[in-house]
């Protein structure tokens, strides 16, 4: 007759998963090198015009960007699997015992998402008003007296900024000649 000591406990995976939570950061090791490695790829799949490079080419932030990323991926892989652990905040009020606000997020999902769909048609000053309006909507402002009065003054500064002073050509949309 056999006891229950006698049996050994069957591998569930248990122990696996504990080491796992405990070297959680290995992911953001992961995340920063899958996007060094598309950096660093599409840096040097390049195609750059020999007559056009100068001393620094096009090519020599992004190489320069990608292996850095690639050296702090490998570096922090090193120091969680010595048993670095990140630093909690001590300043944050926020309550991980409750659950995620789904339906902020969802909604500034939708917000994000019409506007990118929004802006050819419509062209930024008409897109980044309803952006930032739908934001502040979703985040929790009700007062529609102001809100898209400041949405759509933060929205023309901002295109007046980018489209005319920093050349950054932006979709003017129906107000193309108006502006």
């Amino acid at each position: 007759m056999t006891t229950q000591t006698d049996i050994p406990p069957a591998e569930t995976g248990g122990a696996r998963r504990s080491w796992l939570r405990e070297h959680s950061e290995l992911g953001v090791c992961v995340l920063l090198l899958a996007l060094g490695v598309l950096v660093l790829t599409d840096a040097l799949t390049m195609d750059v015009d020999i007559a056009q490079r100068g001393p620094v080419g096009p090519k020599t932030v992004p190489v320069v960007v990608g292996a850095g990323l690639l050296v702090i991926a490998a570096l922090l892989a090193l120091d969680v699997l010595r048993g670095g652990r990140g630093q909690a905040e001590g300043g944050e009020d926020i309550d991980l015992s409750e659950p995620a606000d789904w339906r902020t997020v969802l909604l500034l999902a939708g917000v994000f998402l019409g506007a990118t769909v929004l802006i050819e048609p419509l062209g930024f000053p008409i897109a980044g008003a309803l952006l930032f309006w739908g934001a502040a909507f979703a985040l929790g402002s009700r007062r529609t007296d102001r809100d898209p009065l400041i949405a759509a003054g933060l929205s023309l500064v901002t295109y007046t900024v980018f489209n005319n002073l920093l050349g950054v050509p932006l979709p003017g949309g129906p107000l193309m000649g108006v502006l």
